[in-house]
Parts: structure tokens; sequence; C-alpha cells
């Protein structure tokens, strides 16, 4: 009969939850959603994860769902609608960017349910920011539920240095559990 190595079981265990923590620490952060302005996306109390090295490796796409220090105290989710060198116009409740009009396939649950017409109101981002194109290395962000988000159109433009990460897990509850929050 073969006994069992409590030195090696635990060194394994020891270097696996520090594996774990290295991980969680380096690699990715949990959020919890606080508040309305990404319904119905994403809804107060659901738990996030959000991938902190993915722009280290690329760059930022339209429609990513992202993580951002919005101050000293708050992080903010919200949605890349504009990227550098982007004119940005909404006109009868369409997307322009750069004269091209852009679908929004994501807003299509919130605006079956939503009695507002128009679900965004209209804007130039001239209008809004005083700039004709979104800045390079900034970004443009909205949230899904456009009549009750602060966002870009209050804020400005964010900073891709203000980048926590990318949502990339939507895990709690169980039953709205997803993967790849963008597009």
């Amino acid at each position: 009969m073969k006994r069992l190595n409590y030195r090696k079981i635990i060194s394994v265990i020891f270097f696996a939850i520090v594996l774990a923590i290295i991980f969680r620490t380096v690699l990715f952060a949990s959020y919890v959603v606080d508040g309305e302005s990404m319904e119905p996306t994403l809804n107060d109390g659901n738990l996030l994860m959000v991938n902190k090295v993915v722009y280290n490796l690329k760059d930022v796409d339209r429609f990513d769902v992202i993580v951002f220090h919005a101050n000293k105290q708050n992080d903010y989710v919200k949605r890349v609608i504009g990227l550098p060198g982007d004119e940005i116009v909404y006109q009868d409740d369409k997307l322009y960017i750069n004269g091209k009009y852009v679908e929004e396939n994501f807003l299509e649950p919130f605006r079956d349910v939503n009695e507002a017409t128009p679900f965004t109101k209209d804007f130039a981002l001239q209008e809004i920011t005083g700039a004709s194109k979104v800045p390079e290395g900034k970004l443009f962000v909205m949230g899904d539920n456009r009549d009750n988000s602060l966002d870009s159109r209050s804020f400005g433009f964010i900073s891709v240095e203000q980048l926590v990460g990318k949502v990339d897990i939507k895990y709690w509850p169980l039953s709205q559990a997803s993967f790849s929050l963008g597009k």
C-alpha cells in the first residue's frame, strides 16, 4: 500500500493558490455592475470578469464593453462607440460613423420594450465635445441605456490610459451568464 506524501500535496495546493492569486490580480479583475446605464446588456448587480491585459495585445474595437477609471474613486462600464479619428453623428435614432450608417444590434432588446422615441437623441460629436473627430489616444463611450447613462455625451472623451480592460464574461447571476459582450 502506498502512503500519501502530505508534503507534496501541500506544496501543490500552495502553488495552485499562489498561481490563482497572480492570475486573478494581474490578468483579470472582478466587478459588480452598479446602476442601469448598460441595460439590457448588463443589469444592476451583475458580476463581471474584466480582462486587464487584452489591450496590451490588441487595439480597442468598436462596441467593446469596457471598464475604465472615471475618477479616483469610481470605475464605469460603458460601450466603445467612437475610436480615434472617428466622426460621430446620431440622427433619426441611427448611428453614423465617418458618414456611414452603423447598426447597433445590441440595442434591439431595449428598443423593443422602451417607449421613449427616439431611443437615442440626435447629436453630432462637435456639438457636445467641440471636436469634429475623436482625438488620438481617446475614445467616445456610451451606455446601452441611452436615456439613463452618464457617458461621453456628458463628460467627453476618455483616454485609453483610463482603461482597466475589456468585459469578457458576465458570470452572475448564472441565468444571465455570457461570454464576449462586444458586438
